[in-house]
């Protein structure tokens, strides 16, 4: 599967990314939205040609965009010969029919473009059953005249002409049949990570939580001196990986987890269930942040929303602020009476603001440059320390 999902990127080198500023969504925000779209599209091995925003009270429900915007589009991707076009939004069924018949390219939304890459980063069986999974459940609805893999063992590609309703039917019964074996198959998967979980014994559990791309199998490889893939690219982890750590005598459990993102795919969410039950019972989170970026306090807002989601945001949190010597800001001139933003803030100011009433949870950090490194240690020590003497006071001499 991993390699039928990811065949249609392959292949495709150059992209277009569409987005929409509407009542919900602002020219600023649809644009970073936009810039991480491109960061997606790169991480899925695409090159993008040129970003596309348009007003729109609410999509189009034939084409998503307006009928000028979609002839601005098709002339841009013919003349600059485009092989993908992207959309930053969910597209419905009908919609993705209908752009790919208007573009005669390839059609893909935000929710396809994130299962490709997670397609293409699921290292062990239970990373790829989950991704399968979310695959054929975002394909069931969509199999009418929607490139599917289907569609490739029978030797087409693209829309597909003429095929019945017998043929889609029955399309859909195997589909259906997939999604209902992979379940069995998780079921059987998750039993087995469940028992493991069970027999670690009788220490802290602690997670690494984060927006995609914030630094969190560094920081585990730092702590843990342990060798976790880590990548200057969005989800490069995948499976969870869980070690043992001892700081000063005092043992716990590290687990590092997928990172979040800006309008994960529900499919994923749900599939990925076992994965993030390692969030739902830890005792501490580390909520990676990346300061340096210039919307972090969004990322944060998604991390949480993504907590309360999977019911983990009962849990105690330190906020970890890591890249601060990537951290950059613009000073103004003592004569520039324009208004201060965020943007202004050095990084001794920004620790002065709501920053400062969280006092013990949170600390600044360099995982790369190991900057703050043993004040984040002590931290996390202090903290798991003063948890283990509340749950196991009888061996609480040790420490």
């Amino acid at each position: 599967m991993k390699k039928e999902l990811h065949e249609t990127a392959k292949k495709q080198e150059t992209a277009v990314l569409i987005g929409v500023v509407n009542k919900q969504q602002s020219e600023e925000q649809a644009r970073e939205f936009l810039d991480e779209l491109a960061f997606l599209a790169e991480t899925s091995g695409l090159k993008t040609e040129h970003q596309f925003i348009q007003r729109l009270a609410r999509p189009d429900p034939a084409t998503f965009v307006g009928k000028g915007k979609l002839e601005e589009i098709k002339e841009y991707v013919k003349e600059h010969e485009v092989n993908i076009i992207i959309f930053d939004d969910e597209l419905s069924p009908s919609q993705q029919r209908n752009l790919e018949k208007a573009f005669e390219k390839k059609v893909l939304d935000r929710n396809l473009l994130i299962l490709d890459i997670f397609a293409q980063r699921a290292r062990t069986a239970h990373a790829k059953t989950q991704v399968e999974l979310a695959f054929y459940q975002y394909m069931l609805p969509r199999l009418t005249g929607m490139w599917t893999h289907l569609e490739r063992q029978r030797g087409g590609t693209g829309t597909r002409g003429g095929s019945g309703e017998k043929e889609i039917e029955t399309d859909r019964r195997i589909v259906r049949d997939k999604i209902a074996l992979l379940k069995e198959r998780l079921t059987e998967i998750d039993k087995q990570m469940a028992t493991q979980r069970k027999s670690r014994g009788e220490m802290i559990r602690v997670a690494l939580v984060g927006y995609t791309n914030v630094g969190k199998s560094t920081i585990m490889n730092l702590i843990s001196k342990s060798e976790v893939f880590a990548e200057n690219k969005l989800f490069a982890t995948l499976d969870t990986t869980v070690r043992k750590v001892v700081i000063d005598n005092l043992p716990f459990l590290l687990s590092d987890t997928v990172g979040f993102i800006r309008k994960l795919p529900h499919t994923l969410v749900e599939s990925f269930k076992s994965t993030l039950d390692e969030v739902r019972e830890a005792d501490l989170l580390l909520h990676v942040v990346d300061i340096s970026h210039p919307n972090f306090e969004d990322h944060i807002n998604v991390v949480n929303e993504t907590l309360v989601d999977i019911k983990a945001s009962d849990k105690p949190i330190i906020l970890v602020f890591n890249k601060i010597d990537a951290f950059r800001y613009i000073a103004k001139d003592e004569d520039d009476l324009t208004p201060i933003t965020r943007e202004n803030l050095s990084l001794e100011q920004l620790k002065k603001t709501w920053m400062g009433k969280l006092r013990h949870s949170c600390v600044f950090i360099s995982a790369m440059d190991k900057q703050n490194i043993e004040e984040f240690r002590k931290l996390v020590y202090d903290t798991v320390k003063e948890m283990h003497i509340k749950r196991y006071p009888y061996n609480s001499l040790l420490y």
